[in-house]
């Protein structure tokens, strides 16, 4: 019978028709987004043994409540940070698995939400009604703060409280006015290998650009080296991390030297600053390059270098910042690459570069797995089809000048060695930003 017709945008419109049902594909492929940070991070309160998301968009209105802190305290500086450039940042609590703070108020028994030393911040009173004697107010208090209130009947006791942001409420037949009582016993789970290798397994299945690890412990950051290096290669998931003092030679790895001196004047070390990095690293678009790019809200750095030392750095693969005139800007953004070799060369050290073959390898991966996967008869025609969002991702990349002088026959496509096999060449060239500039200047 007649497979039927259909248009697309593709060069080759072969047998009309004989395809139509492979069509919705050509005319919507659209490059992947970015933006989406990941970190390990010590926390005093929030979710624990879990990876959670937070939003650009919401952080200063969520952060009380997922964090225990507003939005500008020291406590939360990493997430603060990661932020002030990434879209979206996952977090998995490395220190998950403290001890809940409890008091008992008025003959019943008020447990913290989550673990940490947050949860000391917290206080409940049960205070008679203003309106109704029989009525009494549960108010719950974070550092003096009223966060909730309920209004209850004595008699009914804890039966009608529902637990809140803070706290959850034991059962109690009555309940008695009682003045504000602290919560008491809040501690911070312990941080070790088991804990951020937990992490990592929770990452491991999330979607992300860029995983940063904020410290400075060597067997950590060569387990997160690691981890990134598998997915790299084992996997197929072209993710990047960032490290603190890790010659992690890889195109996948940050290497970061130093830190910067923030306008309230906290200095955020080397190691901190790779929340930022990480931030930024993933905000930035395939067709952008951090070099040169000003670190937000940062007035200096924090361990200054010669002109020499910051030649050595770049040679040694080192992600640096540099003071400029009341300004902390980024030296050149590159990885850790510094041995060449299997066709890499001094190009592959950009992390711009770098950030178009991982956007295209993970642009291609998910149309196949999305469109293609067996749904697509192995055939010229589905072969054509597939070439034909391949030609259309790269002039998207074109377009934004992420590749230059692309044409169609840069692609080439087969069927592989079985029959379930699809053989595709594709050659790009990446666009870089411009850094060095050598000019002659003739005097007459």
């Amino acid at each position: 019978m007649p497979i039927g017709g259909g248009t697309f945008t593709t060069q080759n419109k072969i047998l009309p028709g004989a395809y139509i049902n492979f069509v919705s594909l050509g005319s919507v492929v659209k490059m992947g987004t970015r933006g989406i940070a990941a970190l390990p991070l010590e926390l005093n309160w929030g979710p624990e043994n879990k990876v959670f998301s937070i939003y650009a968009e919401d952080f200063n209105k969520t952060a009380l409540t997922v964090f225990g802190y507003d939005p500008t305290a020291a406590d939360i500086l990493l997430v603060r940070e990661a932020l002030k450039r990434a879209r979206t940042l996952l977090i998995y609590r490395v220190n998950s698995g403290g001890t809940k703070a409890t008091a008992t108020v008025g003959g019943m028994t008020v447990t913290a939400a989550y673990g940490g030393t947050r949860g000391n911040a917290i206080s409940v009173a049960i205070l008679t009604n203003a309106d109704d004697a029989t009525n009494v107010d549960v108010v719950t208090y974070l550092d003096g703060m009223v966060m909730d209130t309920q209004t209850v009947a004595k008699t009914s006791g804890s039966a009608n409280l529902k637990a809140n942001d803070f706290v959850t409420f034991g059962s109690a037949a009555s309940l008695e006015a009682a003045v504000a009582t602290t919560l008491t016993g809040g501690t911070n789970g312990t941080v070790n290998g088991a804990a951020h290798t937990a992490a990592l397994n929770g990452f491991e299945v999330e979607s992300f650009n860029v995983i940063g690890y904020p410290g400075d412990d060597d067997t950590t950051k060569a387990l997160y080296a690691t981890f990134v290096k598998r997915l790299r290669d084992d996997e197929g998931k072209k993710i990047v991390g960032v490290l603190y003092d890790y010659k992690g030679n890889n195109i996948g790895l940050i290497n970061v030297k130093n830190g910067v001196v923030l306008t309230d004047g906290t200095t955020v070390t080397g190691d901190k600053a790779v929340a930022w990095v990480a931030g930024a690293s993933a905000g930035a678009e395939i067709n952008e390059s951090l070099t040169n790019t000003a670190y937000d809200d940062a007035v200096d750095v924090d361990i200054k270098y010669t002109k020499s030392q910051f030649e050595a750095a770049i040679q040694a693969g080192e992600f640096v910042f540099y003071a400029d005139y009341g300004t902390a800007r980024v030296l050149t953004d590159i990885n850790s690459l510094t041995d060449f070799g299997g066709g890499m060369t001094e190009d592959w050290t950009s992390n711009r570069v770098i950030r178009v073959l991982d956007g295209w390898a993970n642009d291609v991966a998910r149309i196949f797995g999305d469109s293609y996967i067996g749904k697509v008869t192995n055939s010229d025609t589905g072969r054509q089809l597939f070439k034909a969002d391949l030609v259309s991702l790269a002039l998207q990349y074109q377009d934004i000048d992420a590749i230059s002088d692309f044409v169609s026959e840069d692609i080439t496509i087969a069927q592989g060695v079985g029959k379930r096999d699809v053989a595709v060449d594709s050659a790009l060239k990446p666009n870089d930003s411009m850094e060095k500039l050598y000019m002659t200047v003739v005097v007459n």
